[in-house]
């Protein structure tokens, strides 16, 4: 009695344990067939925008008629300025700026949209340009109490943000453009798309994981953290990022790519920084001359080494600390040593490498030491009445040798 008893417990147990084992097999064979990683790695990213102080929120336009998702500073501090980053194709607001939400939201309210037609933002109206687009968003954020802020926009984003500037007027403050075609000719443009090779809605929408592969490798110059990524994965990216409004985004991209040159662009009032990647195969650098010539002296332009057109990607880091500097006015280690940014690197012999400094400029570095970083204006220190940064260092030649 006792072992027919122990022989059914030990079935049952088998049975069903076999049962489990089953059950997880057929769902591993089918993880490519469903956006099951892909879910899990929006759900964590949405899960890291929330530990860095974000909240999601929707606002609706137009009498319902538009709907504008945001990410934003869910605590917003007054002694933060605000910052609103635009993304561009390839994702939506978490998956292009994972790398930079977190430095970011340190110093700045940060706002981030989803674009139309991206992630959650949808309108009813057949508007496909990029004014249309910067509209909503300045609407949208007057509606959530953010009437002056800066914008950190990259590739089709910039196009967004440029208009942006334009529409907000005096509302935006400074703008950056990372990696963006806006301004170019009919002739750069169609030329770039020569050299490219491919149908630029083939890449910019995918339908295959191959395509998207191509897109990876065009935009990525360093190490590519897609190469190892199966197909299956990046299939289901494509089913959960591009297939949604695939014929509105299709008709997006048309407008921009098909359209004529607009040789009315306006010229910008806003301070703006141009960030790009030396290595860009995308919009290569001969873009960013162009669109710095353009805007003119209120402009500046910064080159990434080494870093092709998803310099969000590749370097995050160094778009950051530009972003930082530039919007918040700070120094750069090197203003603040006395040294020109491009000594660093220079007079270089045999295995030394020689940093000059700067004897025309003086830093004060007790004042510096103990005052608030705002009450010092490293631009109108005299260096007559400062300390030579070459006098902190005992060296008659005025030259720190580094070692390589």
């Amino acid at each position: 009695m006792a072992s027919s008893t122990l022989l059914q417990l030990l079935s049952t147990y088998l049975s069903t344990t076999i049962g489990i084992l089953r059950s997880m097999l057929s769902h591993l064979l089918t993880l490519h067939k469903t956006p099951f990683l892909v879910a899990l790695v929006d759900v964590s990213l949405s899960l890291y925008f929330w530990s860095c102080g974000l909240s999601p929120c929707s606002v609706d336009l137009d009498d319902e008629q538009t709907t504008i998702h945001f990410w934003g500073s869910a605590h917003r501090r007054s002694r933060k300025p605000y910052l609103v980053l635009i993304h561009g194709y390839g994702g939506n607001s978490r998956w292009q700026f994972w790398a930079q939400v977190g430095p970011l939201s340190q110093s700045f309210n940060v706002f981030i949209p989803d674009l139309l037609f991206f992630g959650k933002s949808h309108p009813l109206s057949p508007e496909r340009s990029d004014v249309f687009q910067a509209t909503c968003i300045v609407e949208g954020l007057r509606k959530l109490g953010v009437d002056k802020y800066s914008i950190y926009a990259i590739s089709y984003g910039g196009f967004v943000g440029y208009r942006m500037a334009e529409v907000g007027g005096d509302k935006v403050e400074k703008l950056v453009i990372v990696s963006t075609g806006i301004g170019c000719t009919d002739e750069q443009k169609f030329e770039q798309l020569r050299k490219i090779g491919r149908n630029p809605l083939e890449l910019l929408l995918p339908e295959k994981s191959q395509d998207l592969r191509v897109l990876m490798n065009l935009s990525i110059y360093k190490f590519n953290p897609f190469i190892w990524a199966p197909n299956f994965f990046l299939q289901q990216f494509i089913d959960v990022m591009c297939n949604n409004y695939r014929k509105e985004k299709s008709e997006l991209a048309e407008y921009l790519i098909f359209r004529k040159a607009d040789n009315n662009l306006p010229v910008l009032t806003q301070e703006t920084l141009i960030i790009w990647g030396n290595k860009d195969k995308v919009f290569p650098l001969s873009f960013a001359h162009h669109l710095q010539k353009h805007l003119g002296p209120k402009s500046k332009l910064e080159i990434i080494k080494d870093t092709g057109h998803a310099a969000n990607v590749e370097s995050p880091g160094a778009v950051n600390n530009s972003i930082r500097a530039f919007i918040l006015e700070q120094p750069q280690l090197a203003e603040l040593l006395g040294m020109s940014p491009l000594s660093l690197f220079s007079d270089r012999e045999k295995s030394l490498r020689n940093v000059r400094f700067a004897s025309d400029f003086g830093i004060g570095p007790v004042k510096l030491l103990t005052a608030s970083p705002n009450s010092v204006s490293f631009s109108s220190l005299p260096s007559s009445g400062g300390i030579l940064p070459s006098r902190l260092f005992a060296t008659k030649s005025r030259i720190l040798r580094f070692e390589q």
